[in-house]
């Protein structure tokens, strides 16, 4: 069924839900896990053009994604991490065409129509630009 699962991580309290969900689901299919962290503030949106070096942000950014690779890991699944910087529903679409996903799994907040409206969805956004299923779990 799920070979290759992409999980967007936040480095938030929302991750803990997306992960709980997505570890059952890599069990039952034997799918990889390839998390994702896409940085966008200022200096990671640009980053590669202004030749920038790493915030401290960006490096605790690395840090977490990878102790969460890590811990996945010891628990028997295959899991890589990848840190992008940018857009994250631009990033994530990218990463979904180059790692050949098969599952995009995020969770979602539970905005409502004023803050979706102000601050725009990213998997609303996102789910235009996929062809692979996405699965949604609610922090």
């Amino acid at each position: 069924m799920y070979k290759k699962i992409l999980v967007a991580i936040e480095h938030s309290d929302a991750d803990r839900a997306i992960l709980a969900h997505v570890e059952k689901l890599a069990a039952l299919t034997g799918a990889s896990l390839l998390l994702v962290h896409v940085a966008d503030g200022f200096g990671a949106r640009h980053f590669d053009d202004l030749k920038l070096r790493e915030s401290e942000e960006i490096k605790e950014d690395r840090a977490y994604l990878e102790g969460l690779g890590r811990d996945l890991a010891a628990k028997g699944y295959t899991v890589d991490t990848r840190l992008m910087m940018g857009t994250p529903s631009t990033e994530l679409a990218k990463a979904v065409s180059e790692e050949n996903i098969d599952l995009l799994a995020m969770a979602t907040h539970g905005h409502r129509f004023l803050d979706d409206l102000m601050k725009g969805s990213t998997v609303d956004r996102l789910r235009h630009m996929v062809t692979v299923p996405v699965i949604l779990v609610r922090q």
